[in-house]
């Protein structure tokens, strides 16, 4: 079985990224009259999780309140959340279409409102839903420079240091994310995955098990603190992991798999040693030294026929009477 580092998808990371620094206020300033009326009604849309008409709705707001950093906001926000329910529905061109619609709008919120530093993190969360890693690492820094204490700057910018590998670094971030939400269940996940990926597997097993800690009921957190165990070569623990992830989702398949892994492994390990096989003496007569009993065999022949050739031979001095 094939035990090497799954690193998150694309798709699984923008899942993944579900946080957002401000939530639709049901109530906020600066629009007035019908800009108020259709936030309002955005709002409700995206309770119900119908996103493109809360795009609508905002849309609307956007045009009664052009000025307005907030109704820009609203608006990316709706276009993101429908970016999710495209990837969610395997429909990756209209996810695509409504992440570039988000970032525009957060660009535009920038443009009107350049020193408040949620602009940058609405930006760079939606750039983590599109894999630009690199984008979203600059958004977060120039968020920090405005809100250097934002906990949340420092998780975004960790998950991008996840999607380009860079384990150090995402520790780091991660470490400094939780220093600031310390009941954050994604934070110890996700530097757990950056302490695996650099093989410190104590690190990460105890950043798995403080993960499940915040949430027992959470399946995956099982099944990573027990793969992290096999890595470790510690497949009792790993296989009572699995049991429980299992337990809790049965139709699990690559747990299922990485389950009779670690029992093979298991069963392999405390395997009682073969006994070695006597190896017989080796024979004197081998090919080898047939053949040199040859060559002197002929070799005394010739010596003796050299030697008695020449003699006469002995006649019998009895005569026949």
């Amino acid at each position: 079985m094939n035990t090497r580092t799954t690193l998150i998808s694309s798709i699984s990371l923008a899942a993944l990224i579900a946080v957002t620094p401000a939530a639709f206020a049901k109530k906020h300033g600066g629009g007035g009259g019908d800009a108020d009326a259709h936030h309002r009604k955005g709002v409700e849309f995206v309770d119900a999780k119908q996103f493109d008409k809360a795009v609508e709705e905002f849309t609307k707001e956007v045009e009664a309140a052009p000025d307005n950093p907030e109704s820009y906001k609203d608006r990316g926000m709706a276009y993101r959340s429908a970016g999710r329910a495209a990837i969610a529905a395997n429909d990756g061109p209209s996810a695509a279409t409504r992440f570039n619609a988000a970032v525009a709008d957060f660009s535009k919120m920038i443009e009107l409102e350049p020193k408040n530093s949620l602009g940058y993190l609405e930006r760079a969360q939606t750039e983590l839903a599109q894999i630009q890693y690199e984008a979203a690492i600059d958004d977060v820094n120039k968020a920090l420079a405005l809100k250097a204490d934002e906990g949340l700057a420092y998780k975004f910018r960790g998950f991008a240091y996840i999607g380009l590998q860079q384990w150090d670094k995402a520790a780091a971030d991660f470490t400094a994310a939780i220093q600031k939400n310390p009941n954050d269940q994604q934070n110890y996940d996700q530097r757990a995955l950056a302490y695996r990926s650099l093989k410190n597997y104590p690190a990460a097993i105890q950043d798995y098990t403080a993960a499940i800690e915040k949430n027992p009921n959470y399946q995956p957190e099982y099944a990573r603190r027990g793969y992290t165990y096999a890595l470790a070569e510690d497949y009792e623990k790993a296989i009572a992991d699995y049991q429980q992830a299992l337990k809790m989702e049965p139709n699990d398949q690559e747990t299922q798999e990485r389950m009779k892994y670690a029992q093979g492994r298991l069963a392999a390990k405390n395997a009682p040693p073969a006994t070695p096989t006597p190896t017989p003496a080796p024979s004197f007569f081998t090919p080898t030294t047939i053949f040199f009993g040859v060559i002197i065999l002929v070799l005394i022949a010739v010596i003796v026929r050299f030697f008695t050739r020449g003699k006469p031979e002995e006649t019998s001095s009895t005569r026949i009477r």
